[in-house]
C-alpha cells in the first residue's frame, strides 16, 4: 500500500519496477469475476426504478458507437480496424459485435474464449464530420460512453465497453471513446501522452452530443488512465461551452482513477456544482495503482486514496477495498455485479431515478 501523500518530483521508473508491473499486469486477464462480500458503501441491489431489466439494448442490437483518435486500419476497414498509432483527427464507426452465448455451455466456454467480440466495422468516417455523425447515430437516446485505461487495444476496449453496458442492462446507446494506447506494459508514458493528446477529439464529441437538439443524457464511465482524459476534457468543455453543455452530462463514474491525488483534487475543484455528478470507485488495495504511483514518483493515485479524503472533495465514493486483492480490484466494475450496481445507480440518479 502506498503510504506517502507528499508530492514528489516524478522519477524515471526502474527496470525492476517495470518488470514487477509487467508480471502483475499479466494476472489481470486471468482474474475471474468475484462474488465476495458487500463492502461498506456498496449494496447488492442493482434495481433502479422498478424490476431489474433482463436484457440490455446492446444484447438486442449489438452495435457499438465508436469515436476514436486512433489511426484506422485499411480502406475498407480490416482487422484490427484501429491501431495504436495516432490518427488525423476524430473518427467514427458503428461497430458490429457478437453477443455471448447465454447457455450454460456458452458461459463455461466464455471463461476460455471470451464473451463479446468485434465482428465487423463496415465503414469509418474521419474528419470534421465524425462527431456530428456520432451524435446523429445516437439521436434521441441516452448514451453511455466508456473511456478505457492504460494498455488497451481497440478490440479489448470494445469488449470492455460491451461488458459494461450489458452488465448494467443499459437501455440507451452504448458507446466507446478509444484513444491510441500502445497496449503494451512498458509504454505507460506513451499511453499517458496519447490520452492527453486526445482531449480535443473527446471535447469535439461531447460538444456535438450536447448541441444535438433532441439528444439524450450523456453518461461517462472512465477507467484508470482514461479518468485523466475525462476530467481534463470536462474542464475544457465547461470553460468553452458553458453550463448549457454541462447540463447534458449525466453521471460521471471514475473507476480506479489513475491520476495523482493533487491533480485530481485540482480537476474536481474546477467542476464547480457539477461535482455532484461524479462517483469514484476506489480501492486502497489496488496493486495496479500502487505500481503506477511508484512509476510516477510515489504520489498517491486518486483511486487508491482514503475514502474520507475523496469524500471531502464532494464526490460520491464507492470503496471496493474489501472485494479482493491485487489487480482484481482494478476492474471490478466489469465483472462484479455489486460494483456494477454503483454505475447503474449513478446513471439512475442522473436520469432522475432512485
Amino acid at each position: 500500500m502506498i503510504r506517502s501523500n507528499r508530492t514528489t518530483r516524478p522519477k524515471a521508473p526502474t527496470r525492476r519496477a517495470l518488470l514487477r508491473f509487467a508480471a502483475l499486469s499479466g494476472v489481470a486477464a486471468l482474474a475471474p469475476g468475484l462474488a465476495g462480500c458487500v463492502a461498506d458503501g456498496l449494496v447488492s441491489d442493482t434495481v433502479v426504478g422498478g424490476a431489474p431489466e433482463r436484457q440490455s439494448a446492446l444484447d438486442v442490437s449489438p452495435v457499438l458507437l465508436v469515436a476514436t483518435t486512433r489511426k484506422p486500419v485499411g480502406a475498407p476497414p480490416k482487422s484490427p480496424f484501429f491501431s495504436s498509432e495516432r490518427g488525423r483527427g476524430l473518427s467514427f464507426a458503428e461497430v458490429r459485435l457478437s453477443a455471448p452465448d447465454r447457455s450454460l455451455i456458452g458461459k463455461v466456454s466464455s471463461v476460455v474464449t471470451g464473451d463479446w467480440a468485434v465482428t465487423a466495422v463496415p465503414q469509418v468516417e474521419t474528419g470534421p464530420g465524425a462527431a456530428g455523425a456520432f451524435a446523429q447515430a445516437a439521436l434521441g437516446r441516452d448514451v453511455l460512453i466508456y473511456v478505457h485505461g492504460y494498455r488497451e487495444s481497440f478490440q479489448s476496449a470494445a469488449v470492455s465497453a460491451a461488458r459494461l453496458s450489458d452488465g448494467i442492462r443499459f437501455r440507451g446507446a452504448s458507446a466507446l471513446f478509444t484513444w491510441p494506447s500502445a497496449a503494451a506494459t512498458f509504454d505507460y508514458g506513451y499511453d499517458r501522452e496519447s490520452a492527453l493528446w486526445s482531449r480535443d477529439g473527446f471535447e469535439d464529441l461531447l460538444k456535438a452530443l450536447a448541441n444535438s437538439p433532441s439528444g439524450g443524457r450523456i453518461n461517462i464511465v472512465a477507467h484508470s488512465m482514461g479518468t485523466l482524459l475525462t476530467l481534463e476534457t470536462l474542464r475544457m468543455l465547461r470553460a468553452e461551452a458553458g453550463e448549457a453543455a454541462m447540463a447534458r452530462i449525466g453521471a460521471v463514474v471514475l473507476a480506479a482513477p489513475d491520476i495523482d491525488i493533487d491533480l485530481f483534487t485540482s480537476a474536481i475543484e474546477r467542476m464547480g456544482p457539477d461535482v455532484t455528478k461524479v462517483t469514484v470507485i476506489s480501492s486502497t488495495k489496488d496493486r495496479a495503482l500502487e505500481l503506477s504511483g511508484a512509476i510516477a514518483g510515489g504520489v498517491v493515485r486518486a483511486g487508491a486514496a482514503d475514502r474520507e479524503r475523496l469524500e471531502a472533495l464532494g464526490v460520491r465514493v464507492a470503496d471496493a477495498s474489501d472485494y479482493g486483492g491485487g489487480l482484481i480490484n482494478h476492474d471490478l466494475f466489469l465483472s462484479n455485479p455489486d460494483v456494477q450496481g454503483v454505475v447503474k445507480r449513478a446513471i439512475g440518479r442522473a436520469s432522475g431515478g432512485a
